[in-house]
């Protein structure tokens, strides 16, 4: 949830940056395909200007490929609601932007890494460039998308192949792998 090892132990959270590096570069060496996905809280009591880049930092090196974030906001019993150096609401939301620009700038890196690769993807619904889907990477209603473009009639529910023609910050653009998906 945060990168900073002051603000991990304000939070009662177990963690070391530099382990979480190591082991996030091993799962990678060992299934380079694995899609890493991770939520972090700004503006929790006592961050930092230094706790926040620190947060960034982390962010860029570890190019997590899905990522969620959320500003502190105060709840009911919570120990942390007493806890000195409150940061201010517009500077939460300040932070909140440049960490989804950080993000933002990751995933539109990654995400045109597959340009010209063949993924197997699951088949959602029509739409009007044709057909929306989900990789493997992808959860329902909380990521990207992979929009095909055919003309073929294609089943919501049954699996395909496609080759990823394009990307933007969030979602893939594809086209039918006629090879593997026979007419």
């Amino acid at each position: 949830q945060h990168a900073s090892p002051g603000i991990l132990k304000s939070m009662k959270r177990p963690g070391n940056c530099d382990r979480m590096l190591d082991r996030i570069l091993k799962w990678r060496e060992i299934c380079p395909e694995i899609a890493i996905r991770s939520t972090f809280i700004v503006g929790f009591p006592g961050e930092t200007d230094a706790d926040f880049e620190q947060l960034l930092e982390f962010l860029e090196v570890a190019a997590l490929d899905r990522v969620g974030c959320f500003t502190y906001s105060a709840v009911e019993g919570a120990a942390a609601n007493a806890f000195a150096n409150p940061v201010p609401e517009s500077l939460k939301q300040e932070r909140y932007h440049r960490f989804m620009q950080k993000q933002q700038a990751i995933s539109t890196q990654k995400l045109s890494q597959r340009i010209g690769q063949h993924l197997t993807v699951l088949v959602e619904s029509t739409s009007e460039q044709g057909f929306t889907a989900r990789s493997y990477a992808d959860a329902p209603e909380i990521d990207g998308l992979v929009h095909i473009d055919t003309e073929q009639m294609l089943s919501p529910g049954d699996f395909y192949r496609v080759e990823i023609t394009g990307a933007d910050e969030y979602d893939l653009y594809a086209s039918l792998d006629t090879a593997s998906n026979p007419a």
